[in-house]
């Protein structure tokens, strides 16, 4: 008997018929002598919708009433999960963020979990029910509703799995794994059996939709055992049918690059001739975190007249409005802010890059044949990201997918 944490994104739970078809996983999973927890997103589209309904009242709102709104998204998922199980013979009850409770810090929006209570989880799936628990919320210390951004049931999940001490987290979703781009850009894309939690974080935070940052984060901490799989397929999560995260040590043969990953949801800001002196970065950047707003690419010219400077970065398109407000309020010093929502940013991730030269000559070379210009550029250990006008995104993964030759031979 194993304990397993299950998680049905917003795909797989879209309509009344998908849940159903949900339940009816989880239903072999209990029937194979499996304890199960059970954590939902919001139907697809509904989180949208919420957050339109917040931006129809003001494009800058209280998040904590925000908060309120968008969480409402889970907790009908989770009330109709639990009925559908109920239909089918199994002991389920729906538990919302606070009555685990899941205890977040005071950050409306993007609040990150502090620690959650398990003790009487334990005892209900002791007792042979199965707990259904709304993703992407929790409880501040002031007793408001929560929530951890944009897919946040990921994170939810895979903490949840981490404080229960589960033998798996299997993530549902609506492909059947981890593929080295996205399938509905380049066709010829390869599922990958196995991929590291160094690998998938990266691609997390570049852009690919199929985990959230956070919770490979979590998962790679806590040593959770993690599985992305489809719930379109007839397997369950016991099959092992998906691609599971796991130690870079427990993958045989390394690739250079192991995926292309992209991102349409930045926003470039650029200040124009910023005093070229000791702190003017951290006046920019301080506010920046205060306001829990994620900066990403960044990148400072050299100053040619030795006194001024430019300085560009880029911020989620769904935070420029605060962004631009933020600096307006921090009285920056410079002649101009301009802002470019128009771009995207693509990148190529892999462990073997640590050991082989020449992965960014090969991207640059790839998208300079296609006439693609990079307008900035950023590296870690393991990828290399450019930012590029949005227009020519999927020219621009086809493309470093083909240079790479990752595309699936079979």
């Amino acid at each position: 008997m194993a304990l397993i944490v299950t998680k049905f994104g917003g795909t797989s739970v879209a309509d009344v018929a998908r849940i159903e078809n949900a339940a009816d996983k989880v239903l072999r999973e209990t029937k194979a002598g499996h304890k199960v927890v059970v954590v939902v997103s919001a139907m697809s589209g509904m989180t949208n919708q919420l957050i339109g309904y917040c931006e129809a009242i003001s494009n800058i709102y209280d998040l904590r009433e925000y908060d309120a709104v968008v969480s409402s998204g889970e907790q009908i998922t989770a009330g109709l999960m639990a009925l559908a199980l109920q239909k089918r013979g199994v002991m389920a009850r729906s538990w919302l963020g606070w009555q685990i409770p899941f205890r977040t810090d005071n950050t409306h929006g993007r609040a990150r979990i502090e620690g959650i209570e398990t003790a009487e989880l334990h005892k209900r799936l002791d007792e042979g029910e199965v707990a259904v628990v709304p993703g992407f919320q929790g409880v501040t210390s002031r007793n408001r509703i929560s929530t951890l951004g944009r897919g946040g049931s990921d994170t939810s999940a895979v903490a949840l799995a981490a404080a229960l001490k589960a033998d798996r987290c299997d993530i549902y979703t609506d492909v059947n794994g981890v593929y080295t781009a996205d399938p509905r850009i380049v066709p010829q894309a390869r599922k990958l059996n196995k991929i590291s939690y160094e690998e998938m974080m990266e691609m997390a935070s570049l852009g690919a939709k199929v985990l959230q940052t956070r919770s490979v984060e979590i998962s790679m901490r806590h040593g959770v055992a993690l599985q992305v799989l489809s719930s379109f397929d007839d397997h369950i999560g016991s099959d092992l049918p998906g691609t599971l995260v796991v130690n870079e040590e427990e993958i045989m043969e390394q690739e250079v690059v192991s995926g292309i990953a992209h991102s349409r949801d930045e926003a470039k800001i650029t200040l124009l001739r910023v005093k070229d002196q000791p702190g003017v970065a951290a006046q920019v950047f301080t506010p920046m975190a205060e306001a829990a707003i994620n900066v990403d690419m960044i990148v400072q010219n050299i100053a040619a007249d030795g006194q001024t400077t430019d300085m560009t970065f880029t911020v989620g398109k769904a935070d420029l409005a605060r962004a631009l407000e933020t600096l307006e309020k921090a009285a920056i010093e410079c002649a101009e802010i301009r802002c470019d929502s128009n771009v995207a940013k693509v990148s190529v991730v892999g462990i073997g890059m640590k050991s082989h030269s020449g992965v960014a000559n090969k991207m640059f070379s790839a998208l300079a044949a296609k006439g693609i210009n990079i307008q900035v550029i950023s590296t870690s250990e393991i990828k290399v990201s450019v930012l590029i006008q949005e227009e020519y995104v999927e020219l621009a993964v086809r493309a470093l997918h083909a240079a790479y030759g990752l595309a699936d031979v079979a």
